[in-house]
């Protein structure tokens, strides 16, 4: 195989737009992986800082709820089309787009930072709007996960979307850590404009190093579809972009199960969004801690937790069931719901928050385990919908977590929670439908 372009044929039998292929599967996936990773960093851009900003501006708790969440606004709904566009072109200019806006949104917040000395509420639109354009870049999910799926073989799809997805998860929960850190350091300003100069690095590292697999390199070159098609399989790619990619999203959409699986999760995934951003919130007001501990308990007690878990999960799930996962995941939610619903104390609290972390690490996992199984004609548009539409918790829930803290007080910051314990529920609910509806396939 040559180190270079990864192709098996021999170099003197390769035609010239052959010879011209580049990239490797080991580098796409590093690359996918990498976008990944700089890009969902946005799930905690205000979620260690909302307590000054909270205090700058004078918000109230639905506000700053609001501020956490707007990042998951545009990375969640940005997935379908972005994830539809990889098919077309293949994933690295869609990633580059999306780092694009991000760019502009941090430079923007960091302009209003260094020039404006005191941060008042007239600036909240303008920040909320920066935040929505930091966002995209959460959305390079559905860009990175189908980018590494067309380098490899089936056979090894799950080894290599593992690593994807789990070192990917990693950058909420070490930025969710670091942050507090870096403002203690280097102040608000400093600590936006050092992420500013990594999300410019790191996008020229992507931009300098990242390929497309090769039906999307000779595509580029105006390469008949048949003949690209040919090509890339005889260099080892075995999975090739539907015809019609809207028509997968449609077939997906008419599908009820797909909607069963979106609703899932809004609760796992969408959770796992908005509590990287809500947690530093929570400690720092409910319980008093300084910035650096309410980031440290957030970033490793949450969101590094169901980062791991979510990658154990995967193998769990193929050995009991997606479904059976489901339903042990979201009960595992419910009972951390709870301990941070009905109980104040703080170390009853940091097991609530473990908990929930953990359920929601490995209901992640168990979702895409069931995608392929109930929606096996419009696995591509199915993944659209499901990741899409279930990230949008990540904006939904944070608002109303507010709402609870802005009528009841600090207790609120606890009682909110109760949101949680109604959706693992349905949730658990949901996930019994399609244990059910596994076993009457069975015994059919």
């Amino acid at each position: 195989m040559d180190a270079t372009t990864g192709a098996s044929a021999a170099p003197g039998a390769m035609s010239p737009a052959e010879q011209g292929l580049q990239g490797s599967p080991r580098l796409g996936l590093v690359m996918g992986t990498w976008g990944f990773f700089i890009g969902f960093a946005a799930v905690s851009l205000y979620g260690p800082a909302a307590h000054a900003f909270q205090i700058s501006m004078h918000l109230s708790p639905l506000l700053v709820g609001l501020l956490v969440a707007a990042p998951q606004l545009t990375g969640s709904l940005l997935r379908i089309p972005f994830g539809a566009w990889v098919d077309k072109v293949g994933g690295r200019l869609p990633m580059l787009v999306l780092f694009g806006v991000s760019i502009v949104g941090m430079w923007g917040l960091v302009f209003i930072l260094v020039t404006v000395p005191n941060v008042t509420a007239a600036l909240y639109p303008v920040i909320l709007l920066f935040g929505f354009m930091s966002g995209c870049g959460v959305a390079s999910f559905s860009v990175g996960s189908p980018q590494v799926s067309y380098w490899f073989p089936r056979n090894r799809q799950g080894t290599a979307l593992g690593i994807y997805g789990g070192v990917g998860n990693l950058a909420p929960g070490l930025f969710t850590l670091l942050l507090p850190f870096a403002i203690a350091a280097l102040g608000l300003a400093g600590s936006y404009l050092a992420w500013l100069a990594f999300l410019l690095i790191g996008t020229a590292i992507y931009g300098w190093l990242a390929k497309d697999a090769y039906y999307f390199q000779l595509r580029a070159r105006d390469m008949a579809p048949a003949e690209a098609r040919a090509i890339a399989q005889r260099h080892g790619q075995e999975l090739l972009p539907s015809e019609s990619v809207w028509g997968a999203l449609i077939m997906a959409a008419d599908e009820t199960r797909t909607w069963g699986l979106t609703f899932l999760y809004f609760v796992s995934f969408g959770g796992f969004l908005s509590l990287t951003a809500w947690f530093p919130t929570y400690w720092i007001n409910l319980h008093h801690l300084t910035l650096t501990q309410a980031g440290m308990l957030g970033g490793i007690g949450f969101s590094l937790l169901a980062a791991a878990a979510r990658v154990g999960g995967g193998s769990l799930a193929e050995r009991f069931g997606g479904e059976i996962m489901a339903l042990i995941s979201f009960t595992i939610v419910l009972v951390g719901a709870a301990l941070l619903t009905f109980v104040t104390g703080f170390s009853v609290n940091v097991a609530g928050e473990l908990a929930i972390g953990l359920g929601m690490g490995l209901g992640n996992a168990a979702v895409f385990k069931m995608v392929p199984k109930y929606v096996p004609h419009a696995v591509g548009g199915a993944s659209g919908i499901v990741g899409g539409l279930g990230a949008l918790g990540g904006f939904v829930i944070p608002p109303m977590l507010g709402l609870f803290a802005g009528a009841l007080g600090a207790a609120g910051y606890s009682g909110g929670f109760f949101v949680y314990v109604v959706l693992a529920v349905a949730a658990m609910l949901v996930a019994i439908g399609f244990i059910r509806t596994s076993s009457r396939a069975s015994a059919a």
